[in-house]
């Protein structure tokens, strides 16, 4: 009985360093406590940086374009078999799965998809939970967590190499087999040019002072046959006439200060000049064609709607769409061998007129001849 003993005795100590081996290897995490955390809607907040970027128009003018243009798409489902005549790969279209109309049943795709690309153009990621499945394993549903609150321990950014394997949210940790990682091929904007996004608010804040009043900008001037001011003279009374500047349209002074009015005209008070610098300055930052932000590009134009979003397509927004549709089409999420892709053809090609619909007078003298 001893040797048996000690033989389980040695087993169960061996046991031990296969344990600790385990735990400190970058694996899955198995406690799932932040999946307590999800559907939690009064805890979910958009972040600050996210803000601060809002605040200018431009950026919140690429982003409305980005996100409404693969918002507005289909997502359909294709395999892929091989055309021997044309010698490539063709598309098969298939019928699609049930999610794919309606991702999360609780908002439309429209919405889920518009704050994904949210997440991608902000943060330079983006992430969904699955919250069902189907019998086969695959998912049937998603919901999305907002990208400020997902952490990803073993990738802090803001470059991010792979899917993560240690994920928390709102401090719980999440199981990463549950979760969707998108991960865009173009960094975050609040990551890749944070001075931009900085002088573009600091210029607003100077055409607002300037545009705070309607009295001209000048200077104080002391006549020379009065009594000399002290400096801290000098700098009240320019507070104070400064003061009276942005609450008055009527200022006094008396005879021994002049006002002198600067030869500054409005639109340079404004910083026009330099505001519609910055806003192309903020189109590169991201991606949108400068003429889609009300910008002047010179001799460069296009002819009509249907050229205008194949620029924004070409120049940005697709980067987004395929990273979403690629990801999608992992076999974590979809049979092997099946893929999804956007519906770029009835985007490119919408006239935003109703199908197979003739025009009202051509309609109208129809029915006129049938009476």
């Amino acid at each position: 009985m001893g040797i048996f003993n000690r033989s389980t005795q040695k087993a169960m100590i061996s046991e031990q360093p296969k344990k600790a081996a385990a735990a400190g290897a970058m694996m899955p995490a198995t406690n799932n406590s932040g999946a307590g955390m999800v559907g939690v809607y009064y805890s979910y907040f958009e972040g600050n940086q996210r803000q601060i970027a809002m605040s200018q128009p431009t950026i919140s003018r690429a982003r409305d374009l980005h996100c409404t243009t693969i918002s507005c798409m289909n997502l359909r489902m294709y395999n892929e078999v091989w055309n021997s005549i044309e010698e490539k790969m063709q598309k098969v279209f298939i019928a699609p799965r049930s999610w794919l109309r309606k991702i999360d049943p609780s908002v439309p795709n429209n919405f889920i998809i518009s704050w994904t690309v949210d997440d991608l153009f902000i943060y330079g990621r983006a992430f969904w939970y699955i919250t069902s499945r189907t019998a086969d394993g695959y998912p049937a549903s998603f919901t999305r967590l907002p990208a400020n609150l997902v952490q990803t321990l073993d990738q802090p950014g803001p470059i991010f190499y792979a899917p993560s394997k240690q994920i928390t949210f709102q401090g719980g940790e999440l199981d990463a087999e549950n979760v969707v990682q998108f991960l865009s091929p173009i960094q975050g904007i609040v990551y890749m040019s944070e001075k931009a996004i900085s002088t573009a608010i600091k210029l607003e804040n100077a055409r607002y002072r300037n545009a705070s009043s309607a009295i001209p900008a000048g200077v104080l001037q002391v006549q020379p046959n009065s009594e000399p001011l002290s400096p801290q003279e000098l700098a009240d009374l320019a507070a104070s006439f400064n003061a009276a500047r942005a609450t008055n349209q009527t200022a006094a002074l008396s005879p021994e200060v002049h006002y002198i009015e600067t030869a500054t005209s409005p639109d340079k008070m404004l910083l026009i000049a330099a505001s519609e610098y910055q806003s192309a300055d903020l189109c590169r930052l991201t991606n949108i064609p400068p003429y889609l932000a009300g910008i002047s590009v010179g001799s460069y134009s296009y002819q009509n709607s249907k050229e205008s979003r194949a620029d924004l397509w070409s120049f940005g927004t697709r980067a987004y769409a395929d990273c979403i549709a690629s990801t999608l089409s992992q076999d974590a999420y979809l049979p092997r061998g099946t893929f999804i892709e956007f519906n770029i053809e009835e985007y490119l090609e919408s006239d935003y007129e109703p199908a197979n619909e003739m025009p009202n007078t051509q309609r109208n003298d129809e029915i006129g001849s049938r009476t």
